[in-house]
């Protein structure tokens, strides 16, 4: 996701909401500057595997909030580099596998900092070595692993994908060039993923997911191929299986027949916003479907209302507020 003003949205004013449904930024920029300050809970130990992940959630928050700088800069390029491997792949907490994932993350938090000098003097030609490690990821039919032991996923292929982009890799950015990756297999993938519904699968034949959606449309628009493969007629099949993931509660799910959640605010919302479909959705009922899902007392936001919040469900839900329009918060582009 890019912070920038994004084609086809439409705004929420708080006076279309009830009163006491406004979104608590000073609760939640302390709740994410705390999150590291919790190390005698049982719960932070648990989830060492994500914290590369929680800083890149917690930092695109700050970013969307208006405080980027909400986190200390220093203490956050020794943790990231704290992370890296000899072979340019990052791991999700020092003493872990290099994964696509948290390669892609590191990258992200790296560009938003402006941590590259800082990297370079570490590892020289970092660029070069993170984008050979991304590229020794994919598989002779276009998939990408996401690490060294084999498992593919589409999530890897869009990680793959944003993260040579933004490294400037992408063969497209080097057209004079011998391309490091095969992006017409990586493609040829992806549309293979998508169903008769009109959306996609983590895998040819798989059950459509939003958060398939949102990996293969993301990967098809960075390979600027989304526009062409789907059509209006494509658009229009696959925004209307996204916007009937709202059901009355304002929330939106993952596939049918499923619970809504915070997080597909982010997933569907960012697909529709794609395809030029963002209005397709109730986004007054939206939001107050998130607002209800915070922490008005401590801060940060959970999966829905009266559960217990977490990072992961804070930065998606204030994206997609972002993405709504929601007065005061910087702007996404999900292209």
């Amino acid at each position: 996701m890019s912070l920038a003003a994004g084609p086809g949205r439409g705004h929420v004013t708080v006076g279309q909401l009830p009163d006491e449904l406004n979104l608590v930024v000073e609760k939640h920029i302390s709740y994410i500057q705390d999150l590291d300050t919790r190390r005698d809970e049982l719960e932070y130990h648990l989830t060492e595997h994500l914290r590369t992940g929680g800083i890149y959630w917690g930092l695109t928050a700050l970013h969307l909030l208006g405080r980027p700088d909400a986190l200390p800069r220093e203490g956050l390029i020794e943790y990231v580099l704290s992370c890296l491997h000899d072979n340019g792949g990052f791991g999700a907490a020092p003493g872990h596998d290099a994964h696509i994932l948290y390669t892609g993350y590191s990258v992200q938090i790296l560009t938003m900092i402006d941590g590259f000098d800082e990297l370079e003097k570490k590892m020289p030609d970092c660029n070069g070595k993170i984008a050979a490690f991304v590229a020794s990821l994919q598989q002779p039919d276009g998939r990408f692993a996401g690490d060294e032991w084999g498992e593919t996923d589409t999530r890897f292929l869009f990680s793959a994908f944003y993260t040579l982009s933004l490294l400037g890799y992408m063969p497209h950015q080097h057209p004079n060039e011998p391309p490091i990756i095969d992006v017409s297999a990586a493609t040829a993938h992806i549309k293979a993923c998508r169903n008769f519904d009109g959306a996609f699968g983590v895998a040819p034949g798989a059950e459509s997911h939003s958060g398939q959606v949102f990996t293969c449309c993301g990967a098809l628009a960075i390979a600027g191929e989304l526009d062409s493969y789907l059509g209006e007629v494509g658009k229009d099949r696959l925004g209307a299986w996204l916007s009937e993931r709202q059901l009355p509660s304002g929330g939106l799910n993952g596939r049918p027949e499923k619970l809504v959640d915070v997080c597909y605010s982010w997933w569907v919302m960012s697909s529709l916003a794609m395809i030029g479909r963002l209005h397709w959705i109730d986004k007054a009922k939206l939001t107050a479907f998130i607002l209800q899902s915070q922490d008005p007392e401590e801060g940060g936001i959970a999966d829905r209302p009266g559960d217990m919040v977490d990072v992961f469900h804070t930065v998606f839900g204030i994206a997609g507020l972002s993405l709504i329009g929601y007065p005061g918060l910087v702007e996404v582009d999900p292209a």
